[in-house]
Order: C-alpha cells, then sequence, then structure tokens
C-alpha cells in the first residue's frame, strides 16, 4: 500500500508536532505499507526526518496563499495521489477538499464546535474564521471514510453536531516526547520558600481568550496577600485582544512586576526546561481537544492544577486537583490546598507521572497505522453495512 498524506495546511503548533512525531515513532511495513508520500509546505517538510520509505513532495503552489493552496487541494492533489499510485490518503489538518477515496481525517479543534467559547471572541474576524471551520469541518468529517478523534470528549461533543461519520472514527490519543520526562522532585513545606527564593507557579499556553491567564494572575495575587511567596511564570504567544486582558490585569494585581514573569513565546525545544524549574503546574484553559501542555507538565513530574472544563479530567483523571477557570477565588483555594500540603504535592505528582505512561507518540502511530490499514483494506460495501 501506498499513503498519501496532505500536510499542506500544516504551518504550525500541534499539527506540525504530531505529524513529525507521528512519521518519526512510525513502523509503515508493520501494515503492508511500502512507502508515504507527503505534500507540504518548505518549513514543515524540514522538520521531518528522512527516511527510507518516506517521499518529501512540495510544490511551488504550497508556498502560496491559502486560496491556491485550497484549489490544489481541490483539484491538483487527488491527480498526484493518481499518479503516485496512491491508495489511501490521511489528512491530519482535518480539511478535505479533495474527492478522492478512501480518505482518513482527523478531528484537531474542538473550537469551532463549542459556540460557548466561540463568543469569547464577539464580533471578531476570529469568529467568523472558526464558524467557517465548522462549516468546512462538518462536511470534511461527514466526507471522510475514516475519522479519528483525539479523546472521548471530543467523540461525543463533536459527533452530537456531525454525526456519524461515512463508515469507520477511532479515538488515538497524541503522544508525548521523551525529553519531557523529568523527575518528581521532594516537595518541600512552603516555609521554605521567602520572597528571595519565590515557590514557582507555571502555565504555559498561548494566551488567548479562554486560556484565562487573567484569573490566575489574580489568584495569585489573593494567595500572596495571605502571606503565601509566589512567583507566576507565564509562557506562551499571544493573541493580541487577549494579551492586552492580561496586562491590564498584571497592572491592577502586580503594577510593580514583582511576583509575575510574562516570558512571551519560548522555542518547543526549550521548554522542558522550563517546566525542570516550576513547583506548580497550572491549567486554565477552559476550550481543549487534546491538551499537549497537560500532557508534558504530567511527565514533568509537577503537581497539577487543573481545570476542570473539556477533556482535561479524562487525561489527568485523579493525577490532579481541579477547580472552575473562570473563578480566581476557586482557582486560589485550589493551589492553597497544594501549598499547605506537601504530601498533597507528591501524591498528585505521582499519580499524573505514571498516569502520562499511557500516552507515547510509538503507540499513536501504531493505532493510526492499524486505522489507516482498516479503512483502506475494507470493501466499502463491508464498511458501509458495518457502520449501519
Amino acid at each position: 500500500m501506498r499513503l498519501g498524506i496532505d500536510a499542506s495546511n500544516l504551518s504550525r503548533g500541534g499539527g506540525v508536532t504530531h505529524l513529525v512525531e507521528f512519521l518519526e515513532s512510525s513502523r509503515p511495513s508493520n501494515y503492508q505499507v511500502e512507502q508515504v508520500i507527503v505534500w507540504g509546505s518548505k518549513s514543515t517538510l524540514g522538520k521531518i526526518k528522512d527516511k527510507e520509505w518516506l517521499l518529501k513532495v512540495n510544490l511551488p503552489v504550497l508556498e502560496k496563499a491559502l486560496p491556491y493552496r485550497i484549489y490544489w487541494q481541490s483539484f491538483g492533489l487527488e491527480k498526484e495521489l493518481r499518479a503516485r499510485g496512491c491508495d489511501a490518503l490521511f489528512v491530519p489538518g482535518g480539511t478535505v477538499w479533495s474527492n478522492f477515496s478512501p480518505t482518513i481525517t482527523m478531528c484537531r479543534n474542538m473550537l469551532p464546535f463549542q459556540t460557548i467559547e466561540l463568543k469569547r471572541y464577539g464580533f471578531s474576524l476570529h469568529t467568523l474564521k472558526f464558524r467557517f471551520l465548522r462549516i468546512i469541518q462538518k462536511r470534511s468529517f461527514k466526507k471522510a471514510e475514516g475519522l479519528i478523534y483525539l479523546n472521548e470528549f471530543a467523540k461525543k461533543n463533536v459527533s452530537e453536531i456531525v454525526g456519524k461519520p461515512k463508515f469507520f472514527s477511532a479515538v488515538i490519543p497524541h503522544g508525548i516526547n521523551a525529553r519531557f520526562k523529568g523527575i518528581i522532585r521532594p516537595n518541600k513545606k512552603i516555609s521554605r520558600y521567602s520572597e528571595v527564593n519565590p515557590f514557582k507557579i507555571l502555565y504555559v499556553s498561548i494566551v488567548d481568550v479562554y486560556k484565562h491567564q487573567w484569573g490566575l494572575v489574580r489568584a495569585v495575587e489573593i494567595l500572596r496577600a495571605k502571606g503565601f511567596p509566589l512567583e507566576l511564570i507565564l509562557v506562551g504567544p499571544s493573541y493580541p485582544p487577549a494579551l492586552k486582558k492580561l496586562e491590564k490585569s498584571i497592572e491592577d494585581s502586580d503594577p510593580s512586576r514583582q511576583f509575575v514573569k510574562y516570558m512571551g513565546a519560548v522555542s518547543y525545544e526549550e521548554l522542558h526546561k522550563i517546566y525542570s524549574e516550576a513547583n506548580l503546574n497550572v491549567f486554565a484553559s477552559s476550550c481543549e481537544n487534546m491538551p499537549n501542555i497537560l500532557l508534558e507538565a504530567m511527565a514533568s513530574g509537577l503537581p497539577i492544577a487543573c481545570s476542570n472544563k473539556g477533556p482535561m479530567p479524562e487525561i489527568l483523571k485523579d493525577g490532579g486537583l481541579y477547580f472552575d477557570p473562570e473563578n480566581p477565588l476557586d482557582i486560589a483555594k485550589t493551589i492553597e490546598q497544594y501549598l499547605l500540603s506537601p504530601s498533597l504535592r507528591d501524591e498528585k505528582a505521582y499519580k499524573s507521572f505514571n498516569e502520562v505512561n499511557n500516552y507515547s507518540w510509538e503507540k499513536c502511530a501504531d493505532e493510526t497505522w492499524a486505522f489507516i490499514n482498516k479503512v483502506a483494506t475494507t470493501n466499502p460495501v463491508e464498511a458501509r453495512n458495518l457502520n449501519e
């Protein structure tokens, strides 16, 4: 079998990370696959390691603006697939434009399917973009012969809107890079910390309207007023309107920038070092599909205070303490439980550290190949009967 992969709409973030790690961990010969052909931009293809069985194809049109790439996906991709003898198409970006069959795609983004989260953007280009994405991804999911969800939460919520896929669906979570695997350091009493040597709280995530960094800033201010020597470290790029809201919250809570440190974007290759220097990880997002950052925190050996929204409880299970991400008092109360109990920090860190062992790129790759093979080799009539 020959598999074509359309990576033409993957340029950064989790989509590229997934593709790179998936291919690096793949053993396609185990699934009777002789060659994999990936179409993408020079930037994306440059991040993928060379393999004997892998052919990377860059075309001039794939370096052009979105309308040109959509036109190519709609009319040029199918010709490329047939010319190179491909038996199936994998579209990890989620949006299917070609009529090639069989096609396997992925549900990667929950924002288009959660109206309450979209309302946070108000009337904006972001809102229009995600509403358009909902329309085309709903069409894509119904069109594809195979659909991969990243967790049960996404499957339940998206399938209620989209309905059943054409033939098959599967839940296949992402993995975690081994370099994030840290150690669980002994947790000390809060009295061992001071303004000179503060207890460091870390939140890694893009600053966006559904990430609620401002609520965490307020929560840390509340705890510092109680005498806890805390420092808050925020890491991640930003969406301008949300950054403005964060900057205002910092100005209100910490005008002298004494305890809030916003580092901006940090290279993905350097993130594991940031985790190793923290004492507690907080994840306050209210909308996620596969929260890779949460997996990274779990692997780092840190105790975790986490949002109770979305798939987070499904991923973290009893390896953390949960809070309402829109309630600073609840965030503060949850963090305070950790501050007062080193043994609780130890307990939750061990549980999340062990739980993350269920997530690996090797497992993700093997399950993805098994699913692709199933979709590609099942007779359409039989598949239709199985799905009814």
